[in-house]
């Protein structure tokens, strides 16, 4: 990478199951500097992005990341997010962050009312992220999703704000990418599969890029979303990569 490298912190909740996949992907494909961090932590280590990642924190009971919202690493969670900390959700990571007020809108069950497990289309919509600087404007990627509570919701007013503010990242779509409702896979509305915060320093979504980092794994997709955080965070000003906390 030359220079130097952005370290990442995975944090693991009870319940959560894709903390190893999310360190592979970090540790043996892109090399770079990556620990865990548990729960009941209550300060950030040495880290510039933090990755909640999928699974069933506290086992989803009341509703997806209700309880985690509460965990003592939220609160630190909350402070490294608000020094420019960039912090990634994935699946349940994502209604984490919905959960804790970190980012808009809510995360309710499917449409359908059934658990989807399946490879799934979505269409980049920005670009101007950390989390999508590699991407193309329009490019779909191809990830998998595996999610019972992952139709995207907000009220009226943020929804607006949300589009004026280029706010969504990403929309579920069709292979070719178009918007039709069959390419929907839980009624998200607008098809949204992921957001981000006003400073564009917090991002969600529900697909998994952690699933598809290497083709022995059916895709390489995921990988799109890594490499725009190490792309960002070369060209980009320190203030805007987080707190590299020296």
């Amino acid at each position: 990478m030359g220079g130097y490298l952005l370290r990442f912190g995975v944090i693991v909740f009870p319940g959560t199951n894709c903390d190893a996949d999310t360190y592979h992907v970090l540790d043996r494909v892109l090399n770079v500097p990556v620990e865990y961090v548990w729960h009941a932590a209550t300060q950030i280590p040495t880290i510039d992005c933090l990755i909640l990642p999928g699974g069933f924190s506290y086992g989803d009971y009341l509703r997806a990341g209700a309880i985690a919202r509460f965990a003592p690493v939220m609160q630190a969670v909350a402070r490294f997010a608000a020094e420019g900390g960039l912090v990634l959700g994935i699946c349940n990571g994502f209604q984490i962050l919905c959960e804790a007020g970190l980012l808009p809108g809510a995360l309710l069950p499917n449409d359908c009312l059934q658990f989807r497990c399946q490879w799934q289309s979505v269409r980049v919509e920005s670009t101007n992220t950390p989390f999508t600087s590699a991407a193309r404007k329009g490019q779909v990627l191809h990830l998998p999703i595996a999610h019972g509570e992952g139709r995207y919701y907000a009220d009226p007013t943020t929804l607006r704000r949300l589009n004026e503010q280029d706010q969504v990242i990403l929309r579920y779509c069709t292979a070719d990418g178009l918007l039709d409702p069959s390419s929907n896979p839980n009624g998200s509305l607008e098809a949204i599969a992921g957001v981000c915060n006003e400073a564009r320093n917090v991002f969600g979504l529900m697909p998994h890029p952690e699933r598809c980092s290497e083709l022995e794994l059916g895709g390489a997709d995921g990988l799109t979303i890594f490499r725009s955080l190490l792309e960002f965070e070369r060209s980009a000003q320190p203030t805007l990569v987080g707190v590299k906390r020296d």
